[in-house]
């Protein structure tokens, strides 16, 4: 997830570039950089780190010009470094690109063969040649983007320039944000809203496929059949906050409702389906090498332990290897038995968290295998681990983890394929199988989204409740530690999960009918269900009121429950993703309606870098 802001008009470009990608810094700030086209010469300025560092070099040597585009990245090909920041140029071309280009390996073959020769080691440079090469061959500028993004397998926000065209900004969008501005004499181009609110309230939200040709007095769209077409104008009233926020009222709220988008970002380009393989960016291991592994350690903290104990359940099932899984706080301290017949998975949003980093150079210490799960292409995780899979989830803004949950299990769920694969324990019709149930995950998130109105009513009836007792079994386990986490994190009220089994050897003894219990309860797989609606009879018998997760038309559940809150069936191991979203969603609305601060609670911080 990357910011784009572009103009054309009569004013300097490059202080108005900058300060737009000031307001989508949240998007990403691996690196950053400017394009700006005067006198028919193109000036690039770029950095790595911060965009206070592109300020820096921008502000000593302005680039003069009154069209340009900038971006300021979340790293997902290439390391963050001045090569890797856009925008990315050839020969007089310069692109700004938020997605990802699946087919960009034959691409760049294809091209190189053709005598090409690439700067950087991204995705996106790829565009920067296939349009120069379409300028060559006779096309304007319009007609050389659309032949080129037609070459294209992925997802798309795309900004480009021309230092032989001076005047005009074409950009085009598939399955990733971008805005126009208007504006008198001037017109702008951004990712997102916020960007553009310092200079226009008018903005038009381009829709898939459309392609837009922008110069100061004219803003024209066409759709993917080359038809000029009209997409309504809207009047922005949001404050930059909420700007920033989507129209959110909080960051928390807006990461719920990015997951489809982020988990669909784990897996896009990674899913070979044809192939029943899972391809990752990086992946060393061979089939021999993972054969031989004699165990899979899990080392992570919170949020990231949760998903882990998830991941367990899916790479025991798959690959049908032991998986433990460790509190990485905890793990230097038992002088652990870790040797070079294991493979080490190291689970953090940001990549800086002290604890898991330390357990990771314990581990590799003692000859481990390093693998890291992350969300921050060159954090220290991914610098201190053999090999990295990125959950690509963006930036997570609010304290308390959404997106980075969902994405992590994603991610488990792809690497229990891929090992399962390499070590003969699925066959491709069975791996092709498991791939075509997490392809069809978003599209369940989007579903599961529609529930917010039942969670909020929910919320409502139970929101000034002391405490709360959390119920799964199986994989759901991990997600009623995880809702419990939540709920306790922003709303401060006490909470605890617990597998359903072990409710007898203890917890019952607080059930009465002040407290509310949250039974996590799919159809899938049978025995569970039938032992978590013991559980519920438990509670019941003993004044509890149940507020239970079903699957949608579940009727037996709904004559026991309290309030039942429905989510679309999934198969049994990705169901975790989809019963996660109303506990965050409970979660929310619960600390919403109690006044505290949902993405700043007390004590809390987002990256946690000591021990």
């Amino acid at each position: 997830m990357c910011g784009i802001v572009g103009y054309v008009g009569d004013k300097e470009s490059a202080p108005i570039l900058v300060s737009g990608l000031k307001k989508l810094e949240y998007r990403g700030y691996d690196s950053a950089g400017v394009a700006v086209v005067g006198n028919q010469v193109l000036n690039v300025v770029r950095s790595v780190g911060k965009l206070r560092n592109l300020e820096s070099r921008v502000g000593a040597e302005p680039p003069r010009g009154t069209i340009g585009i900038g971006h300021t990245r979340w790293a997902t090909h290439g390391r963050p470094s001045d090569e890797n920041a856009h925008p990315h140029t050839y020969k007089g071309v310069a692109v700004v690109h938020n997605g990802i280009i699946e087919n960009h390996l034959v691409l760049k073959e294809q091209l190189r063969a053709r005598g090409h020769e690439f700067s950087s080691e991204t995705d996106s440079e790829v565009f920067a040649h296939l349009i120069h090469e379409e300028l060559e061959r006779g096309a304007d500028l319009v007609e050389a983007v659309r032949r080129a993004v037609a070459q294209i397998k992925g997802t798309y926000a795309l900004a480009v320039i021309w230092e032989r065209d001076p005047t005009r900004i074409v950009c085009t969008k598939e399955s990733s944000p971008m805005v126009i501005g208007l504006g008198e004499g001037q017109n702008f181009v951004a990712s997102d809203v916020p960007a553009l609110l310092e200079h226009t309230r008018d903005i038009i939200f381009m829709e898939e496929g459309d392609l837009a040709v922008l110069s100061s007095g004219k803003a024209e769209i066409f759709n993917r059949a080359g038809e000029v077409v009209n997409r309504p104008i809207r009047k922005i009233s949001w404050t930059p906050m909420m700007a920033e926020k989507g129209g959110h009222k909080h960051f928390m709220h807006k990461e719920i409702w990015e997951q489809p988008r982020a988990v669909a970002d784990t897996i896009r380009g990674r899913v070979l389906l044809s192939e029943g393989d899972v391809y990752f960016e990086g992946w060393t291991l061979t089939a021999d090498q993972v054969r031989a592994l004699s165990k899979v350690t899990v080392l992570a903290c919170g949020t990231s332990w949760h998903a882990g104990l998830v991941g367990r359940a899916m790479i025991e099932k798959l690959a049908r290897i032991p998986v433990e899984v460790d509190l990485a706080s905890e793990f230097r301290y038992r002088d652990p038995l870790v040797d070079a017949t294991q493979l080490v998975v190291a689970v953090s949003q940001s990549g800086e968290t002290l604890d898991t980093l330390a357990a990771v150079r314990e581990a590799k210490a003692r000859g481990a295998l390093a693998m890291g799960i992350c969300n921050v292409m060159g954090s220290a995780l991914t610098r201190e681990a053999d090999l990295s899979v990125m959950t690509n989830a963006g930036p997570e803004i609010g304290v308390a983890s959404t997106k980075a949950f969902t994405t992590q299990l994603a991610a488990f769920y792809l690497l229990a394929v891929k090992l399962g694969r390499l070590r003969g324990t699925l066959t491709m019709q069975q791996a092709q199988e498991h791939l075509t149930h997490l392809t069809g995950i978003p599209k369940l998130l989007e579903a599961v989204l529609r529930v917010e109105p039942q969670v909020k009513r929910v919320a409502r009836e139970f929101m000034k409740s002391q405490d709360f007792l959390f119920l799964g079994r199986g994989a759901m386990f991990p997600v009623a530690l995880e809702g419990a986490l939540k709920l306790k994190e922003i709303s401060y009220i006490h909470a605890e999960g617990y597998a359903g089994g072990e409710m007898k050897h203890g917890p019952i003894a607080l059930i009465d009918e002040r407290m509310p219990v949250v039974v996590i309860a799919p159809r899938e797989p049978k025995e569970p269900y039938e032992k978590i609606l013991g559980n519920i009879e438990e509670v019941r018998a003993r004044g509890g009121r149940v507020i239970a997760i079903i699957d949608e038309g579940d009727q037996h559940v709904k004559t026991l429950a309290d309030w039942t809150i429905e989510v679309p069936p999934a198969c049994a191991l990705l169901a975790p993703l989809v019963a996660t979203v109303p506990l965050q969603m409970l979660a929310y609305h619960v600390a919403d309606m109690r006044g505290t601060d949902v993405d700043q609670p007390r004590n809390l911080a987002k990256s946690v870098t000591v021990e």
